[in-house]
């Protein structure tokens, strides 16, 4: 690698790493927040979101939506029918199988707590035209598949 490629691969890392700093930065900001003020995590408000709609997922299921690994999800899951948000119950046909499912509380719950992005973030998303809408979701979701780590490769 020439040095003038080096540099300039070296400009990029730096810019692409100031943006997502800025980014975490931003959202864990915000994550205080909304824990302050709805007692809610961000990750918690997220699953409770996704059950709302949902209506009942396994957790594997749920833990793809949420992109968390089944393990990291189950402290998660515990500590939200711990406060009888969710409930688990026994699949009838396969009792290996638990389904979750949202409780009126976390409806409740929902119904209280602030958004999941702040206010001034959703206001200027919408004035956006919809295809930069669309670009941007796009560019988000793209960025954070370049980061997966491959699945033949140990990190």
């Amino acid at each position: 690698m020439t040095e003038t490629n080096k540099v300039l691969e070296n400009s990029y890392a730096v810019s692409v790493f100031r943006a997502l700093r800025r980014l975490q930065q931003a959202g864990e900001v915000h994550a205080k927040r909304l824990s302050r003020y709805g007692g809610l995590t961000p990750l918690q408000l997220l699953i409770l979101q996704v059950l709302a709609v949902e209506k009942e997922l396994t957790a594997s299921q749920l833990a793809r939506f949420v992109s968390l690994s089944p393990a990291s999800l189950s402290g998660v899951l515990d500590r939200l029918e711990s406060r009888g948000l969710i409930t688990r119950r026994r699949d009838e046909q396969d009792r290996r199988r638990q389904w979750l499912l949202l409780e009126d509380s976390g409806y409740a719950a929902l119904e209280e707590a602030p958004s999941l992005l702040p206010g001034h973030v959703r206001q200027r998303f919408a004035a956006l035209p919809e295809w930069e809408r669309h670009a941007l979701l796009a560019a988000l979701l793209r960025a954070a598949e370049l980061f997966e780590a491959p699945e033949d490769e140990e990190e």
